[in-house]
């Protein structure tokens, strides 16, 4: 029983970090939109807005999660550092550092849910990782210059 109350504990503080890393991914792909300036803004900002609908889809499924767990989701959100680099490509690294720091809650999240044992968060940690791991391919792809096929960053996540 108290095993069982300690990874219920962790699962729910997990998954709230996830929660508050993702609602700051709300916050930091639409400010990201904004700033977007040059002959590509039209589809780049298109892309950032479907990456902070698609963050808040995350945030949103985190919080199920964490009432499925009989957990109460916290108001906080994340590290919303503002660095005042508006480059198209130093926000994409920026983009880059934040997915990448969400694979790692995830992970972190699998490795919770097979000890606990908890497959519906196994698949949802496992599901996620594949998303991010796309964003992060996607990311990468717009940092290269046109006709480089080799990555602009090298990442064992995909």
């Amino acid at each position: 029983m108290k095993t069982e109350l300690i990874n219920r504990e962790g699962l729910i503080e997990k998954l709230d970090q996830i929660l508050q890393h993702e609602l700051a991914g709300v916050v930091r792909y639409t400010h990201y939109s904004f700033m977007i300036f040059g002959y590509s803004r039209i589809p780049v900002v298109s892309w950032f807005r479907g990456a902070a609908n698609e963050t808040l889809l995350h945030a949103t499924e985190a919080g199920e999660m964490i009432t499925m767990l009989g957990g109460h989701p916290s108001l906080a959100i994340g590290s919303l550092l503002e660095t005042h680099q508006h480059d198209m490509a130093e926000i994409l690294r920026e983009s880059m550092t934040f997915e990448m720091e969400g694979v790692k809650l995830y992970r972190d999240l699998l490795t919770l849910a097979e000890q606990a044992g908890s497959i519906t968060l196994e698949e949802y940690a496992r599901r996620l990782i594949a998303e991010e791991a796309v964003h992060i391919s996607d990311i990468d792809k717009m940092l290269r210059r046109p006709g480089d096929v080799e990555q602009a960053i090298k990442s064992d996540t995909p």
